[in-house]
């Protein structure tokens, strides 16, 4: 029977999770900073839909990119080259959410309810959720949003506006934070779309391990301090082009 969570119950094991779904592990609790911020430590994520409880989740294996072996795509050079966009981080956290929780294509609805962007905006107000946006002439066309945790960013959702806006947000963010020994970006559950880009599985206790490792902080430094980011040094394009 699926345990059903107070607010001050302690999640479950992650071992006790289910095969089928896999990964579900509990229902209730809320989405307040504490219950959020303990959840990523032991490496579980809410997920949920308007009118659903509140699911918690902790699959295995655990769908990535690993950032040693992150290859960054030609198609988002051949558009960075082409348009002149800008790339950020944490410029406009609540204008990305927003964008990531509206309809796409046939599907009317979205798991990115109200409750979960109050929740995430207030996380990013602490300094645990953030979030790099792809601009083009001051209009936000691109974006990725997630928590970081050891050396783990979680992503939990993205958008694009134009051709590979999402990838080019992605592409940044990965290898950004590599510069600051992060080893994974998660991306929670396995899909197509995902595996295309270069993700692969890897087992839950593997993805345990890397949430207790910290990241390399560089002297004086905020890694997460909002900024510009050179996109043509960061993804190796020539400067002259």
């Amino acid at each position: 029977m699926l345990p059903y969570l107070n607010t001050d119950s302690p999640f479950p094991s992650v071992q006790n999770a289910l095969d089928d779904p896999n990964g579900l592990l509990a229902a209730g609790a809320d989405l307040s900073v504490g219950r959020l911020l303990d959840a990523y430590k032991n490496g579980i994520f809410p997920w949920y839909s308007p009118g659903d409880p509140l699911l918690w989740w902790s699959p295995d294996p655990r769908t990535v990119f690993a950032l040693e072996k992150f290859k960054v795509h030609s198609s988002v050079k051949k558009t960075l080259k082409k348009n002149k966009l800008i790339v950020t981080v944490n410029h406009d956290f609540k204008q990305v959410i927003h964008s990531c929780a509206l309809p796409r294509g046939d599907n009317e609805g979205t798991w990115i309810t109200n409750e979960m962007k109050e929740a995430y905006i207030h996380l990013h107000q602490l300094g645990h959720a953030h979030s790099v946006e792809v601009w083009q002439e001051n209009t936000l066309v691109g974006g990725i949003y997630g928590v970081s945790c050891g050396s783990v960013f979680c992503g939990e959702s993205m958008f694009s506006k134009i051709s590979n806006g999402s990838k080019i947000a992605l592409s940044c963010l990965a290898t950004y934070i590599k510069q600051f020994a992060y080893q994974l970006v998660d991306c929670q559950v396995e899909n197509p779309h995902l595996i295309k880009l270069g993700a692969i599985n890897i087992s839950r206790s593997s993805y345990l391990e890397s949430l207790k490792i910290p990241p390399t902080l560089p002297n004086n430094k905020d890694i997460w301090q909002t900024q510009n980011l050179d996109w043509r040094q960061l993804l190796g394009i020539n400067s002259n082009v």
